[in-house]
């Protein structure tokens, strides 16, 4: 593990345990392993590149510098009840770094959705306990169905997730990020632009955005008058984030079985995604400051 990671982990446990883990109190035995220190744990497993859970703990337990930052380690069956139950947490750790990300104030979002599969075989499908959330989809990329669900994302131009959600992959990607945009329309500005694929074109979507406040801007399809032209080059930076969750930590890898088990460790790899964008902007802040008391 490098210095840089330590770093990283060390300033997102503090974030967490200030920002986002509210105070226990009552009576009872407080745990061993904190809540700020089970999300930051959770976070190093992404960023490490452990898919299995399994492996991550045998790991851990054998890292001296993962003991030395977390002194107690639990077992893979605690650990995965703790994340599991952590769900909640994981989502407001999410937003708490997009609120303090200097993205957050950007003017463009952009939006796209790309497939979580959670099933290989129709032996899968009949017995998953994700049966009647998950469904069959396509997905273009590999030019292959697949069942499971689809991830939704509304991420600021440098990758910032600010809104996500699964969803079964049958529904239309319109319907959900308009349900998406509904549930979170407090977090809309006026004049917010929208980034957007060909599948969001139609009158009622556009009219919908508007009315919160949004424009929306899309490729345009070859049956339209020129308008807004393919888009190639900014439609790049969706993909890459496509590509981070992806290649780097493992978005088709997750292993998840139940609603709560896929939920949690989709949430994991949005949170590593989120608190690796906060880090470089920290990063790059602390290096404008040095540079300018150098200058000094």
């Amino acid at each position: 593990m490098t210095k840089e990671l330590e770093t990283l982990l060390t300033e997102l446990y503090v974030l967490i345990d200030d920002h986002v883990v509210e105070p226990r109190s009552g009576r009872g035995r407080r745990p061993v392993l904190s809540d700020a220190e089970l999300l930051t744990l959770a976070v190093a497993q992404m960023l490490l590149g452990f898919d299995c859970e399994r492996r991550w703990i045998r790991h851990a337990h054998h890292s001296v510098e993962l003991r030395a930052l977390f002194p107690y380690i639990p077992g893979q069956s605690d650990y995965n009840k703790r994340v599991r139950a952590a769900r909640g947490l994981l989502c407001k750790a999410i937003q708490t770094l997009a609120r303090i990300s200097p993205s957050w104030f950007d003017d463009l979002w952009i939006t796209d959705a790309t497939p979580v599969p959670c099933g290989m075989s129709r032996e899968t499908v009949k017995r998953s306990d994700l049966a009647g959330h998950a469904g069959y989809g396509y997905c273009a990329s590999h030019s292959r169905f697949y069942w499971g669900l689809k991830l939704y994302l509304v991420c600021a131009g440098d990758g910032m997730p600010i809104m996500w959600c699964l969803a079964n992959p049958k529904l239309g990607e319109r319907e959900v990020v308009t349900a998406l945009l509904e549930r979170d329309h407090h977090l809309i500005r006026s004049g917010q632009i929208l980034l957007a694929d060909k599948g969001f074109s139609g009158a009622q979507f556009a009219d919908t955005t508007a009315a919160m406040g949004l424009q929306l801007l899309r490729p345009d399809r070859k049956d339209e008058t020129y308008k807004n032209g393919n888009l190639g080059g900014v439609r790049q930076w969706i993909e890459s984030v496509n590509h981070t969750l992806k290649g780097q930590l493992g978005l088709e890898e997750h292993g998840g079985r139940t609603t709560h088990g896929v939920f949690a460790r989709v949430a994991q790899r949005v949170l590593a995604m989120a608190a690796g964008i906060w880090h470089n902007w920290n990063i790059g802040a602390t290096a404008k400051r040095s540079l300018i008391a150098y200058d000094h």
